[in-house]
């Protein structure tokens, strides 16, 4: 079977190193943070806090600790607050290791749509563009096929861009691609997913 939303955040987290300094985007990469388990891994949220814990228990939530999705959230004993200036000063100075991000679309060459979909209320950008301009690895966890059963893998973005050749490496619930030269690198398949099936749902060029 292909992975699940929680299995994919799995993988996804199975990507870091421990001290790194790492921004969740909204979506499945918040799942990201309960399973970073024993790793020495500070999780960053541009609305300002440094050192984001897990999701909390069910009746143990605090409405004032939220993250950039406007979730609930826990904090550690190290945890740091601060205003979003000093936030995306983070990010724009390259201090953060790397960022886990949704997507609409990826390209083959790297291109990332991420922030809007034409003709749909917008209610902002949120961070993204800074994030893929300023942190040092972009890993995009997201759907194989949309909704409508296309695939969001393609030969080039359909959508606004948030960046251009900023992807390193794509984990979906069919498997994990890098962004090599001449197209997607098949670097893992999902359980039970053979390399057929994951070519078939791929519109890009898989190498």
């Amino acid at each position: 079977m292909p992975w699940d939303r929680n299995r994919m955040a799995a993988r996804a987290a199975e990507e870091l190193e421990d001290g790194w300094y790492v921004n969740l985007g909204i979506g499945i990469p918040t799942l990201v943070a309960n399973y970073v388990g024993d790793k020495d891994i500070t999780l960053q949220s541009e609305n300002g806090m440094l050192g984001m814990g897990p999701f909390p228990i069910a009746g143990e939530e605090d409405a004032d600790l939220i993250n950039a999705g406007k979730q609930t959230i826990t904090e550690l004993s190290r945890t740091s607050y601060f205003d979003s200036a000093t936030s995306f000063g983070m990010i724009r100075g390259g201090k953060i290791a790397a960022a886990i991000l949704g997507a609409m679309e990826v390209a083959d060459n790297g291109d990332l749509a991420n922030w809007m979909i034409p003709g749909k209320l917008v209610k902002g950008m949120g961070g993204a563009m800074d994030l893929v301009a300023g942190v040092g690895r972009v890993i995009v966890v997201m759907d194989h096929r949309n909704k409508r059963g296309e695939s969001k893998l393609l030969s080039a973005c359909t959508l606004p861009l948030t960046g251009k050749g900023v992807v390193d490496r794509i984990i979906t619930d069919l498997g994990v691609l890098d962004i090599v030269e001449g197209g997607f690198g098949i670097v893992e398949l999902a359980d039970g997913v053979s390399e057929d099936q994951l070519r078939a749902a791929t519109a890009g060029t898989i190498v």
